[in-house]
């Protein structure tokens, strides 16, 4: 009721034109020479209470919205006084939504048990080839073999070895090269005929020991020791050992070396089909002594590689017939035979590693590491046909 009679009477003063003025009021205007901006819309702007007490000038003033939030919460505001206006500053905006985030995606398939478990087991438990055209797929250590075909265990100048192994696989250029190859090497090097280790499986891929590569039907290993005049029992094809042709501090050959066995390399290597003919570093280093300074074309192809002291490690490049077939990349320029190349494999670092037991097992190789072409041949139907045995 107060309320309203006052507000009647300061009607009638203004109204009538009362000389009578409000008690003065002292209200402190902002000095800063732009006016401040009202809040938008979106974010109302908080008026601050403005006191009715006169204000006494501060030499440092506070900033006006700290004035603001010490003034009394009911102060009245004189009619003629401009307010004193404290603005929040607005909100910062929302970070924009990522546009893959409102996008639903789609569910993860969920990896079946035979893309976990290790390619190994999966190509290793399968004993016979796929049908379909012949091919090499993919990379030497990591690919597969689609319609492999057997090489007989018994050969007129052959015999292979560890046949318990299933091993005897490979790309049809392979057995063509080895029917070849072996009377070349027997008539080269005066043997009734060569040893036959470890091929590929019927469908290539990686092996469960023993080998990183042979797995595209292009690799074959091939003994430094002669076939004997009789056909080997199978318990002696799998416990006979191969000769090997290095002495014991792995820098030079040894005495079961012969001239034969150069013949035998050199037979492998003369081949046109042939990427690659890989020995063991000290079996190299003979082999440039016996070049001397003379360049056997052949010998671009023979290449030092960790142990094969007691065979060499045939490889054919990809037939013209497989696609999918990865090259082998080319052999540096040489022969070789230069001493800084040979100084390495002499070196303390590989005849001597020093080998620290790894934390965590390396992971093998699985289906899905291999060309995505590999599963429809691990998956084809058997070809019962190609058996030779």
């Amino acid at each position: 009721m107060i309320a309203r009679i006052a507000a009647f009477a300061l009607t009638v003063m203004l109204v009538g034109g009362a000389q009578t003025q409000t008690p003065s009021v002292t209200v402190p205007i902002p000095q800063s020479p732009a006016p401040v901006a009202p809040a938008p819309a979106t974010s109302p702007a908080a008026v601050a209470p403005v006191s009715a007490a006169p204000a006494a000038p501060v030499a440092n003033a506070a900033p006006e919205a700290v004035r603001a939030a010490t003034a009394p919460a009911d102060a009245a505001l004189p009619a003629n006084a401009a307010p004193t206006i404290a603005v929040s500053p607005p909100p910062a905006p929302a970070p924009a939504p990522s546009p893959l985030g409102a996008i639903p995606m789609p569910p993860q398939k969920p990896e079946t048990a035979e893309e976990k478990a290790p390619a190994k087991q999966l190509f290793s438990h399968v004993g016979l080839p796929s049908l379909g055209k012949a091919m090499a797929i993919g990379y030497y250590p990591r690919g597969c073999l689609q319609g492999g075909v057997e090489l007989p265990i018994n050969g007129p100048n052959w015999q292979v070895m560890r046949v318990d192994r299933n091993r005897n696989w490979g790309h049809p250029e392979l057995i063509k090269f080895l029917e070849t190859f072996a009377p070349l090497a027997s008539k080269a090097t005066g043997w009734k005929g060569v040893l036959i280790g470890d091929m590929a499986q019927p469908r290539g891929g990686p092996l469960p020991y023993g080998h990183l590569s042979h797995q595209i039907g292009l690799d074959v290993d091939i003994w430094f020791m002669p076939m004997p005049n009789r056909r080997l029992t199978t318990e002696e094809r799998n416990d006979i050992s191969a000769s090997n042709l290095v002495a014991s501090d792995w820098k030079h050959v040894n005495s079961n070396w012969s001239a034969a066995d150069e013949a035998f390399i050199r037979t492998a290597a003369e081949q046109s089909e042939v990427e690659r003919v890989l020995v063991n570093a000290a079996i190299k280093k003979k082999l440039c002594e016996m070049e001397g300074k003379q360049h056997w074309a052949w010998m671009d192809k023979v290449r030092p590689w960790y142990g094969h002291n007691d065979h060499i490690h045939v490889r054919l490049k990809c037939p013209a017939d497989s696609p999918h077939c990865r090259k082998q990349p080319p052999v540096p320029g040489g022969d070789g035979c230069e001493a800084k190349e040979l100084d390495y494999w002499f070196s303390d670092k590989v005849l001597h590693p020093h080998i620290e037991a790894p934390k965590h097992p390396p992971r093998a190789l699985t289906l899905a590491d291999l060309p995505p072409a590999c599963k429809n041949v691990l998956d084809a139907p058997a070809n019962a046909q190609a058996a030779q045995r």
